[in-house]
This record gives structure tokens, sequence and C-alpha cells, in this order.
């Protein structure tokens, strides 16, 4: 009863003066309002962050081949040719941190299509997998081309939107077919857009064809050879490459007897690839991928433990943590300029709150005179400022969330509603009436009731 009693009495207080006491609010409405639609801006944007990496593959590892050198002199990055398909299938099958992994080779010239042409970022040489690798498994027309297209080295692929739109103006290019260095290759598929990366570049101007046939019709490069040729004491087991695509059963090239193998020993044919991609499980365990895939790579290639590594592991994980570590950055400035605006509104419902305990100390001298205690007028003067900040913070989540709406439907901005942000507007608005509230309550149950009753 007693605390029915004392809401009642600060509720009738704050009815008496309507106007003063939507003004005592207006600074926390305008805090709140600020705090509500800075982290819905925020998240808005982390958001769209995050999704932007994931569509330039966050948990996707590139493998390299390493650097060749002779006489002193280095090649570069990616100038050796140690890398293989039965590579990517291995770090698949023997790492349990990669969910997925595709060979790549990667070539650069014209297409033709009719009397127009155009020059794409990449042409891909690939496999179904890189589809998934990609986050691109949805397309925009038409279907993937298969692991027996890769292993026969059919002349089919996929366009990118930029191309579409290039060599067919917006028309349908399925079942048409398209010239890439006088190689005609039909087209079975088209993929959906994904737009610029954060780099700038058009990721929806690019072909994907099985790697085979990019490898071996569109850059020119035949099997590369090395006459590691056997003696009559050699085992008569000869790799003749008859598995020249991990997984797939079946041989390109027919295998010899025992005695075509002694009588006529063959070179080994050798296919490399430009890189491998692998996908982690998620972007938490690409430490755990990057150790596994070394050890493989390491195990396969006969390194020995004090030999470098012959190949390089890349990763988005330092991009990835730059960008979130900004985004986060400057949600947080733009939130601790919005709390500034509560501090505001606090030091205003103070100094309301000390007015109100100044114009109202014969009303107080004589609730004390009459029963009343100091811990009665401190709960009444509490609940009095607390209200005020619940009323103002209720108004402030309102205005706040419309504005982010507002700068969504205007500015197209990302915006993403947090529940957690209202939850904190209110328990901040709470906080707010209690901490700038406590003083004026304080100094009104300290008052003396008969200097009180004095009081004019």
């Amino acid at each position: 009863m007693r605390v029915y009693a004392t809401a009642r009495t600060a509720f009738k207080a704050l009815r008496r003066n309507p106007m003063r006491a939507m003004l005592t609010t207006l600074g926390i409405v305008i805090g709140v309002g600020a705090v509500i639609a800075m982290m819905e801006i925020g998240a808005g944007a982390s958001a769209a962050l995050k999704k932007t990496i994931a569509s330039m593959g966050a948990n996707v590892l590139v493998i390299q081949p390493g650097t060749a050198a002779s006489g002193g002199i280095s090649f570069g990055a990616g100038s050796t040719t140690n890398l293989t398909p039965e590579d990517g299938q291995a770090i698949l099958r023997e790492c349990p941190a990669i969910h997925n992994a595709t060979p790549m080779v990667r070539a650069r010239t014209q297409v033709v299509y009719g009397n127009r042409n155009w020059v794409p970022n990449a042409i891909y040489g690939t496999t179904p997998a890189y589809l998934e690798v990609q986050n691109w498994s949805l397309l925009a027309e038409g279907e993937p081309f298969s692991e027996r297209d890769v292993l026969n080295g059919n002349r089919v692929c996929l366009l990118g939107q930029t191309l579409v739109r290039e060599l067919f103006e917006g028309a349908s290019p399925v079942g048409k077919n398209i010239r890439i260095k006088n190689i005609a290759f039909r087209v079975i598929g088209v993929l959906s857009s994904k737009g610029a990366n954060m780099m700038g570049m058009d990721q929806d101007d690019v072909i994907l064809a099985p790697w085979t046939t990019v490898k071996y019709r569109v850059t020119g490069a035949s099997l590369s050879t090395s006459n590691q040729s056997t003696d009559s004491t050699a085992s008569t087991a000869v790799n003749t490459l008859s598995n020249l695509y991990p997984a797939i059963q079946g041989t390109l090239y027919p295998a010899q007897n025992s005695v075509q193998q002694t009588d006529n020993p063959m070179p080994v044919r050798f296919a490399n690839i430009d890189y491998i991609m692998a996908a982690a499980n998620n972007s938490g365990e690409i430490s755990m991928a990057i150790e596994q895939i070394t050890g493989v790579l390491r195990e396969r290639h006969r390194i020995r433990p004090d030999d470098p590594d012959d190949f390089n592991i890349r990763d988005m994980s330092e991009l990835t943590k730059t960008l979130s570590t900004t985004t986060a950055l400057m949600t947080n400035l733009l939130l601790a300029v919005a709390m500034i605006s509560l501090v505001v509104g606090g030091v205003g419902i103070m100094n309301i709150m000390l007015v109100s305990v100044t114009e109202r100390t014969r009303e107080i001298g004589l609730r004390m005179a009459v029963g009343a205690r100091g811990s009665d007028i401190l709960r009444q003067f509490l609940v009095e400022a607390v209200v005020l900040c619940l009323t103002g913070g209720a108004m402030g989540i309102v205005l706040g969330h419309g504005g982010s709406l507002l700068v969504r439907l205007l500015l197209h901005w990302p915006v993403e509603t947090s529940p957690t942000a209202i939850i904190a507007a209110v328990l901040v608005s709470a906080g707010v009436g209690i901490i700038f509230g406590f003083y004026p309550a304080w100094k009104a149950s300290r008052l003396d009731p008969i200097e009180a009753l004095r009081y004019e």
C-alpha cells in the first residue's frame, strides 16, 4: 500500500505541470533516440560488411605454388608447377577443417559472340565445387557443368552478368556458343549477380569452365612431362596419370600391361594447376585448416622438416579483422556521441527536480508533519525522476527507430533493428532517472519539517 500510495502521489505531482514534464523529458527523448538510431545504423553497416566479406569468401583459403629460383634469381610467387588436382583431393580427404576444395586454372583472353567481343577480368577453369566454395550456388539461369564435363574436357561454360550484358545485350545466352581464343564454348548457365568487391573489382566479369578445358584448350598448355624412365630393375608400376582428376573413376590414357611398361617406359605425365581454393568449415577454424593443409602438402611434396614450404596459403582473416574492427570502432564512436545527449538529458532532469524540490518545500514539510518519513519523500521523488526518464525513453525508442527507417528510405543505407539496443535504452533511461534523480530526492528527504513549513 505504501508503494502504491507513493507512486500515486508522484504521478499527481507530475500532472500538475505537464508542459514542464514534457520539456524535462526532451533531453532523454533526444538521447535515447540518437542511441537507437546509431545502433541500428551501425548494426546494418556491420551486417552489410559481413555479407560483403562472405560474398568474397571470408572462410576461403587460397593455396598457391611456391617461388622458383635459378642461379640466385627468383621468378616470383607462383612460378613453380608443384600443385596438382590430387593435392586438392588430399586436402579435402585428410583435413577435417576443410569442407570443400577445388583446383583452379586462370586465363585472360578475348571472348567473341557474333560481331561483339569482350575481354573479361578472368576465365576460371575449375570444378562444380567452386560455386559452393564461393557461395555462388544459386544461378540466375541454366545449370552448372558437371564432374563428367571436367573429366572429358567438354567445351561448356558459365557466364557472369557482365558478359551477358556486353556480349548478349541482356538477352538469354543459354544454349548459344561463344568463342574463346577461336574455340567454341556452349553457354549452359548464367551466374547470379555479385557486384563489385571491396577492392572495386567486378566479380560478375568472369567465365567459369572445366579446368581441363581451360588448361589444355584455352591456355594452350599440354601435359607437362619429365623423363623419369625406368630401367630393367625398376618397379613395373609406371605412373601413367590414370587418375587425372581425383574422385572420378576411369582413365584418360590406356594403361600399359607389365610387358609394355618394361619394354617401353613412358615419361611421367604431370598435370599442374595454378592454385587451389579450399573452404574452411567456418571462419573460426581457419587457423586449424591452415595447419592441416600445411601438414598434408609437406608430406605429399616430401619436404624435409628443415626445408621451407614450396607453397603459400593466403586467407582473408586479417582483412576481415581489420574491417570488422573499423566498423566496430565507428559504431562505438557514434554511440559515445549519442550517450552525451543522455548525460545532458540527465542533468536537465536533475535541475528540474531541484527546482521542484524548492517549489514544493512547504508540501514536503506538511507531509513530514503528518507522519511521512524521509524514506517516503526519497521514494516519491525517485519515482518521479524514473517515470520522466522511462517516458522519455519510450518516446526516444519510437523516434530513433523511425529515424533509422527514414534513413533507409531516403538514403538507402542498410539498417538492422536491434532488440538489444531497445532493452539497453530502457535500462539506461531508468538508470539515468535513478542516478540524476537521487540527489534532489535525497535533498528533499533531508529537509527539516519545521524549517520546511516556515519556507515562503
